[in-house]
This record gives C-alpha cells, sequence and structure tokens, in this order.
C-alpha cells in the first residue's frame, strides 16, 4: 500500500505520485516566471540571470519527469544525483553589480517587481518541499530534501539581487555597510 502524505495545511492526504505532480506544477510555474523576465530583460546581464534561473527551473521539471514515469513504472524512485547549475551564494559574490550599474530607473523597478514575483514563488516552493521533506520518508524524502536545498539557493541568490537593487546595505545577506559606522 503506497504511503500518504498528510500536508497539514490543507489536511488532505498526497501520494508520492501526487506529490512529484505537484511539484512539477511548482517548477513550471516558477520556470515560466522565470523565462517571461528573460524575455523582457532590457540588459543581457539581467536576460542571463532570468535565464539562468529558467533553465535551472527546466531541468528541475525534467527530473521529476523521469522519476514520476519510473514511479508508474516500478513504484521506486531512481536516485540520481540532483543538480543546480545555480553556484552558491559564495560563488556568485560581485554578479549583481554589473546588472545595477546598466539598469535605467525604469528597467530597475521592472526587474525589482520581476525578483518580487520570483522571491514569492521560491518561497511557496520551498515550503512545499519543506512539508514534503518533513512528512516524507526514506527515497521521497532525499529527493524532495534535493529540491528543498536548490530552491534556498534561488530564494537566497533572488534576495540578493532584489537586496542589492533596493539598497538594503545588503548584497548576498552580507551587510555591505553600516549607517552607525
Amino acid at each position: 500500500m503506497e504511503r500518504k502524505l498528510c500536508l497539514r495545511r490543507k489536511g488532505d492526504f498526497m501520494t508520492i505520485q501526487e506529490a512529484i505532480e505537484t511539484a512539477m506544477q511548482y517548477e513550471q510555474k516558477i520556470r515560466d516566471l522565470y523565462g517571461e523576465a528573460a524575455r523582457q530583460a532590457s540588459t543581457p546581464e539581467v536576460k542571463r540571470f532570468f535565464q539562468m534561473l529558467s533553465d535551472d527551473e527546466q531541468r528541475h521539471f525534467d527530473y521529476l519527469t523521469e522519476q514520476l514515469g519510473e514511479w508508474k513504472t516500478s513504484g521506486k524512485l531512481k536516485m540520481k544525483p540532483l543538480q543546480s547549475k545555480i553556484p552558491a551564494l559564495e560563488g556568485m559574490d560581485g554578479e549583481a553589480a554589473p546588472v545595477k550599474e546598466t539598469l535605467s530607473e525604469e528597467d530597475r523597478g521592472d526587474v525589482k517587481q520581476a525578483l518580487g514575483k520570483a522571491l514569492k514563488a521560491e518561497l511557496e516552493t520551498s515550503d512545499f518541499y519543506r512539508r514534503l521533506t518533513d512528512e516524507f520518508s526514506d527515497d521521497a524524502k532525499k529527493m524532495f530534501a534535493g529540491f528543498l536545498a536548490i530552491e534556498e539557493n534561488h530564494v537566497a541568490a533572488v534576495q540578493a539581487e532584489l537586496d542589492y537593487l533596493n539598497k538594503s546595505g545588503y548584497f548576498f545577506d552580507v551587510r555591505e555597510f553600516d549607517m552607525e559606522g
């Protein structure tokens, strides 16, 4: 008998197959959001940033599609490494600075709006994977934990760009300046 997941907030139950299918919907939604932002980008740097994230979400969707097929065929998950092309924060140092310098004030507003939407979607997706990781066990837990780690890195990357454009004093979660000296 297939184990069912109870998503506490909804009070309903989800099978592994339903969890994968729902995860695919999250990945597709955010991939499309990044793709649209890349198409509307006014500079190559902004386009590259959003396209890189869109491509990463497409790889997640493809991975989940493969896992869903494996689950339907064998009732098991094929545990292969989940990869991301988005560098960890330590590897992204300095990425936002050239983007900011090439944007007009109007373009900066458009990018901030796109980043705000992306951040909201990434936080929702991370929350979904966190709930799956908390509820499932074994291979399903490992798979969704891998997605959670990657999505949390996406949250950090998007937040860093947004913070930098908003002049919050933070760049990749590091305080750049302190008004008190």
